[in-house]
């Protein structure tokens, strides 16, 4: 009978954190006992309530009454991750002191006023934003990650903490999301390890391409047509830029959450080298802003008005704008900002066609019996 060799030892798999892990562990120990919101940004994204989500379930596996607070409503292709995850609005916040830990949030003001009126001095934050300066006692934040989801993900598993399948689920889809389906050179052989993970216990794949990318509205592909019909070239064709104008979300039906993905349409254009999507409120402005390439660093672009994000995602908001005044600032930064850097492809030969708005959408039609 053949002899059994000895088998190896697995070797430990390397801290995918080394730098932020034990502080994470300390926060842990900190907060232990306490009641804890964690606040995400703004009109939330996939990493917004992914790393919400995530958080809470891991803080109350351990003990703790943890809630999810938000400014605007978990997005209707999210809401499939929530499960028994208690959310709650700003203003809805259960009474009594909360110790809060943001994620996905650039600064302080991401969460919103209120909630910075709420949780004045927040514990930590959890975040992945180039433009991130700090602002809490704890701040883990590591812009070379694809996603907030990603670090949080990456500290559970350092820490041999349980991830349950709730939370591997809501995890892998702010990676998703954040990576949009892995296409974004923000992903590395670090987000796939993790992403792999998350699937051994329990997240799947198919099930996050259909909730997130297989379930638009009608409405959702009526405000894609007026964007669309909006898209005007600038600086040669090295920039694009599209609106959704006051009052299209009446004209369409839309939400505000179906404007998430449209500056990628803005983007994707051959020889673009940064897609624009300028939203016009009553008296304010947001734009959106979306690079092929990390060197052309748009979060510098929207510094330049008080925003912020990434090197190829970026934002800002502006009250007491008007569109008149601010497109021809922000068509000037672009230009500025492009000239230091050579086309990422020759730009194909360009000329914006005329101008003609789409019809007003009519009353759309009713639902099927």
């Amino acid at each position: 009978m053949p002899k059994t060799l000895p088998q190896p030892m697995p070797k430990p798999m390397p801290k995918l954190f080394p730098r932020h892990s034990p502080r994470f562990a300390a926060l842990l120990a900190d907060i232990a006992g306490q009641r804890i919101a964690v606040v995400g940004h703004a009109r939330p994204d996939g990493d917004c309530i992914g790393s919400q989500i995530a958080l809470a379930r891991v803080l109350r596996a351990r003990g703790h009454e943890a809630i999810c607070v938000n400014g605007d409503p978990v997005p209707r292709r999210l809401q499939y991750l929530v499960g028994d995850t208690p959310f709650y609005l700003t203003d809805d916040t259960p009474a009594g002191r909360w110790a809060a830990i943001y994620v996905d949030c650039a600064d302080h003001a991401r969460g919103g006023e209120k909630a910075r009126k709420r949780f004045p001095a927040p514990l930590a934050v959890i975040d992945h934003h180039l433009s991130n300066p700090g602002f809490t006692p704890c701040d883990i934040i590591d812009s070379t990650a694809a996603a907030a989801c990603e670090i949080l993900a990456g500290l559970l598993l350092d820490n041999t903490l349980v991830i349950d399948p709730g939370a591997a689920r809501a995890l892998y889809a702010g990676i998703v999301t954040d990576t949009g389906m892995f296409r974004f050179n923000t992903t590395t052989r670090r987000t796939f390890m993790l992403a792999a993970e998350l699937v051994t216990r329990g997240a799947s794949p198919g099930e996050a391409g259909y909730e997130i990318y297989e379930r638009e509205t009608p409405a959702k592909l009526r405000l894609l047509q007026c964007f669309l019909a909006s898209l005007r070239y600038e600086c040669g064709g090295r920039a694009c830029i599209g609106l959704l104008p006051d009052g299209i979300f009446g004209q369409t039906g839309a939400e505000t959450e179906d404007t998430e993905g449209l500056v990628d349409y803005a983007r994707c254009i051959d020889g673009v080298d940064i897609g624009v999507l300028i939203e016009e409120r009553p008296g304010a402005i947001k734009a959106s802003f979306r690079a092929k390439n990390p060197a052309f660093r748009v979060d510098q672009i929207a510094a330049q008005f008080g925003g912020g994000g990434h090197a190829c995602a970026a934002g800002l908001n502006l009250k007491d704008r008007t569109l008149a005044d601010f497109r021809p600032r922000l068509v000037a930064a672009l230009a500025a900002h492009l000239q230091a850097f050579p086309p990422s492809r020759p730009p194909a030969p360009i000329e914006n066609p005329p101008h003609h708005p789409p019809e007003t959408p009519g009353t759309p039609a009713p639902a099927p019996n």
